[in-house]
């Protein structure tokens, strides 16, 4: 059993790949898992209790922690101390901060990695205690699940194919040990259950699977939320609070879009005009996500003194000064100007790459931090762009042109945009002004009701048919394209200028700075384009966010009402301009049709199947009762109507008990259904006689007779009955069941009455029995709570 627990949960910690970035924290995660079970299978073969069982497998799960990441704070490298518990602390608060700041996938850093673990021997414990200790094995799935919502949550693709199949074998794994040890003891299968392994379960297993299967595809279908309700594809799911920093990885479908305005950050500057403050770069594309390129052993430590130049032979630049207070903008990446070459009064220790200029935290990360950077900017004008004609240097990284499968509608745009033109800056000219042309707009849900809102090159194609979208869709096409014209690019991450506070902060020097304010609808991405001397050079393709730089200004023909420089924000939305622009593609006949919208006047329909699928589950359990009360009333003999009459007990809390026999049984319904009167003598008067008086006597006699007839049904001499006798008795018992129920019915209170049909117990007890032993089945004819014939 603890084997098949491990391939459970091991298994559904697969789909965990895309919430963390790699399979660096696995090993760690198998690690965990394996111990505390094999931690806890030891104590079980001593027989230990199992409330010592999970103390051991707890002790482990601490111990293993120790060991794998807190092992110079513990005894002997392993053994928990109170320095143990004081190192924990801030690695739990990093850990938060990654879950808060960040979103996935994340780099697996040694905090997050932790918490997976610790998560996993969590779930590896309470699954193990559910199947074994509990005797529950069918809910030990619960387990399993809370494995697998976190990327079902998290990822646009949910929890992927490998860890769904992988939980769900451990799962049936779980379901097969405990069926070795049903009608048993541990380590000694019983008869009954060994032969009914084969007793068709198979075909009850694939019936039950594609029950589950046809049920799930349904409720993606129709349920909202999987496309456009509380959790639409791309969206990000976060527990802890709003999103207050960026996503270091960015997938087509992406949460720049899902900020809610609330987190602030300021910055001051001396600059003429509001700054970029760009956080992270990124330049790996495999087709699905941008991501940036780990260059851990070419970081740098120490930011206090860049030694970069950023300026190329011969050319010039302003240095600008400019104080920022993050706030509590959460990220291992700081927010900073292009280019920096130095940051003071930052807490903690930072590297940057020096192919990059990113600069990350190692121990820390920016909330909180208020510091002043110096960054240069290069002069840049149409000029010097037009003279960077030369290929690019050959020791540039050759991940900065590497391109996926390209579809053949990407090429044959970027060959129709940029094909005529002549130097490097002409094509990205050429490229800008595509997507910045009319024929585009900026939309937040266009993508998602158009379906291109998910991963893969497959998106770009979709977007320039539908020529709608929003920031990540424009750089990311900007992006491709410029590689396909051989230019190098990558994706800037970080915020647009924002705007003015109206106030000025004195620098040390004495020059008043201006202030900004930036929040987190400001989060923006945009592309760097590299010119050989000159060095990465941003654009800006998305209509209606940021500012087109000087040296990018075109005569591209505007939507009316925008300028160059206009954005979805309302607060910056300019005089006589629409606050946020039309949502809806706008395809010229020439280009190709925008997928299908669904009519308006169906809009209802997800919503409409989605509550019809919730008024059928909730009705499931009273339509299944009923069902069941119709089978047993066309059964002859007294089995079926006395099964009847223990779950109508049980329907309003009188079940009966494993100790007592049929006569006891119904003298104790009848005290309570009939008032007191004694067991014995209700059984034994004949059906006319009336009860005492108060007490229904309708109700007493038909108890009397239904307890006659189980009697001598199961203890009886069998014997043939003519057809019209066993008609006539099969309608006795309809009106015995009808008085008892009624009396049943009279002496409830009112919410008794109401779950006896809406949530009839004994459904849910006869439920939870088959998932709990579907093996063992009654084999005389009929089922039921009773079995005093059984024993």
């Amino acid at each position: 059993m603890a084997g098949a627990v491990f391939c459970a949960v091991a298994g559904s910690s697969l789909a965990l790949n895309g919430v963390f970035r790699g399979w660096a924290w696995l090993p760690a995660g198998l690690v965990t898992t394996g111990g505390v079970l094999a931690a806890g299978a030891f104590a079980r073969s001593l027989r230990a209790p199992a409330a010592v069982v999970h103390l051991v497998q707890a002790a482990a799960l601490a111990c293993l922690l120790s060991t794998q990441f807190l092992r110079s704070h513990s005894l002997l490298g392993f053994i928990p101390v109170p320095d143990t518990v004081t190192a924990l602390g801030p690695l739990l608060g990093r850990a938060r901060d990654t879950l808060v700041g960040e979103t996935a996938p994340v780099q697996p850093n040694a905090a997050i990695v932790l918490a997976a673990c610790a998560g996993l021997g969590a779930v590896a414990i309470l699954t193990e205690a559910l199947a074994v200790s509990l005797q529950l094995p069918a809910l030990s799935g619960t387990g399993i699940l809370a494995v697998l919502v976190v990327p079902a949550l998290v990822k646009p693709e949910s929890a992927g194919p490998l860890g769904f199949a992988a939980g769900a074998a451990g799962f049936l794994l779980i379901l097969a040990c405990s069926q070795w040890y049903a009608g048993g003891t541990p380590g000694r299968p019983g008869l009954s259950a060994q032969r009914s392994l084969a007793g068709g379960q198979a075909g009850r297993a694939a019936l039950t699977g594609t029950a589950a299967l046809a049920v799930t595809v349904l409720l993606t279908a129709v349920v909202p939320g999987f496309t456009t309700g509380t959790f639409p594809q791309g969206s990000r799911f976060n527990p802890w609070g709003s999103a207050t920093g960026l996503n270091p990885m960015i997938a087509l479908g992406n949460d720049l879009r899902e900020a809610s305005g609330q987190s602030r950050m300021t910055y001051a500057t001396d600059a003429t005009t509001p700054l970029y403050l760009r956080a992270v770069t990124l330049d790996d594309f495999e087709g699905s996500v941008w991501q940036p390129t780990p260059r851990d052993d070419q970081r740098q430590l120490g930011v206090g003194r860049m030694g970069f130049d950023v300026l190329g032979p011969g050319q010039s630049g302003k240095t600008t000064t400019t104080r920022i207070d993050s706030g509590d903008f959460s990220s291992p990446w700081l927010p900073v100007p292009y280019a920096p070459v130095s940051v003071l009064g930052l807490d903690g220790k930072w590297t940057w790459d020096p192919e990059t200029l990113s600069i990350k935290g190692e121990d820390t990360n920016s909330a909180g931090q208020n510091y002043l950077v110096r960054s240069v900017t290069p002069d840049l004008g149409p000029a010097a762009l037009a003279a960077a004609a030369d290929p690019p240097r050959s020791n540039l990284d050759r991940q900065f042109l590497a391109l996926p499968p390209v579809p053949d509608i990407i090429k044959s745009t970027e060959n129709s945009v940029a094909g005529g033109a002549r130097t490097p800056y002409e094509k990205a000219l050429a490229i800008q002004r595509f997507l910045r042309s009319g024929d585009f707009t900026y939309s937040e849900q266009a993508p998602v009701d158009g379906g291109y809102d998910g991963s893969g090159m497959d998106v770009i194609a979709k977007f320039l048919q539908a020529k709608s979208g929003y920031c990540v869709h424009f750089a990311s096409t900007m992006a491709v394209m410029a590689r396909l014209a051989g230019i190098p690019s990558r994706i800037a991450v970080g915020y647009a200028p924002g705007e003015p506070t109206g106030r000025t902060v004195p620098s040390e020097d004495g020059v008043k700075l201006t202030e900004y304010q930036v929040d987190s609808r400001d989060a923006h991405a945009w592309p760097e384009l590299y010119f050989e001397g000159l060095g990465w050079v941003p654009f800006e393709p998305t209509p209606s966010r940021g500012a087109v730089p000087d040296y990018a200004v075109t005569d591209s023909p505007q939507r009316p009402g925008r300028t160059s420089a206009d954005s979805l924000d309302p607060r910056q939305a300019p005089s006589g301009a629409a606050a946020a622009p039309s949502a809806k593609p706008t395809t010229p006949a020439a280009a190709a049709p925008a997928p299908a919208q669904p009519a308006r006047g169906t809009d209802w329909l997800p919503a409409a199947a989605g509550l019809l699928l919730a008024g059928l589950l909730a009705a499931a359990p009273a339509a299944s009762r009923a069902a069941l009360r119709r089978r047993r009333s066309g059964r002859p003999g007294g089995a079926a109507p006395w099964d009847e009459l223990t779950d109508l007990a049980a329907d309003y809390g009188s079940p009966p008990l494993a100790s007592e026999t049929p006569r006891r049984f119904a003298g104790r319904l009848l005290r309570g259904a009939a008032g007191p009167q004694a067991a014995t003598d209700a059984v034994a008067a004949s059906p006319g006689m009336p009860g005492p008086a108060g007490a229904p006597a309708e109700a007493e006699a038909a108890l009397g007779r239904l307890a006659r007839r189980y009697e001598e049904t199961a203890y009886g001499r069998p014997g043939p009955e003519s057809g019209g006798a066993d008609e006539a008795r099969r309608e006795e018992a309809r009106r015995d069941l009808s008085a008892v129920r009624s009396a049943l019915r009279g002496r409830a209170p009112l919410l008794q009455r109401v779950r006896a049909v809406v949530l009839p117990a004994s459904i849910f007890s006869r439920w939870g029995a088959w998932l709990r032993h579907p093996l063992r089945r009654r084999r005389r004819g009929h089922t039921g709570h009773s079995g005093w014939h059984a024993r």
